[in-house]
């Protein structure tokens, strides 16, 4: 069953819409929490906010000019890969790092194919990655735009 297996991951606003429109590629976090998982993770706005970072006009304009969702999932993306910000072997930039959102020491999930739901969906967030529950799983895939 494809809803099967799917993890989810809560990220801060701005930050979980700039996974989902595409621009941010990699997240960051202070350990390697995928393990050896890759696939489909949902991307859950969490409550809070990232301060002083104000969402570019793409954002508000996905949003329909209101602010971006908070406490739902929004989307999905494919977990292609982790590396530590030490193994970078993509092309680096002028801070030694393979993408502007990698954060130096740091472990880097590597985000592709982001996928917006068509409605947001309530959802209460926690830390790491985990696994989404059938139910809720198969509710995202049906949401996908």
């Amino acid at each position: 069953m494809r809803a099967q297996g799917i993890r989810i991951i809560t990220v801060k606003q701005p930050y979980a819409s700039q996974i989902i429109l595409g621009g941010k590629n990699v997240e960051n976090r202070v350990r390697n929490i995928a393990g050896q998982y890759r696939g489909p993770i949902a991307i859950h706005a969490g409550l809070g906010h990232v301060p002083g970072i104000v969402p570019p006009s793409e954002l508000r304009a996905l949003h329909d000019g209101a602010e971006a969702p908070r406490g739902a999932i929004i989307g999905v993306v494919d977990l292609r890969a982790t590396h530590h910000a030490d193994y970078c072997w993509e092309a680096l930039d002028e801070r030694g790092l393979c993408t502007p959102w990698a954060l130096p020491d740091n472990w880097h999930l590597e985000l592709t194919n982001p996928r917006a739901l068509a409605e947001p969906i309530a959802f209460t967030g926690a830390l790491g990655l985990r696994r989404l529950d059938d139910a809720t799983a198969s509710r995202v895939w049906e949401a996908i735009a």
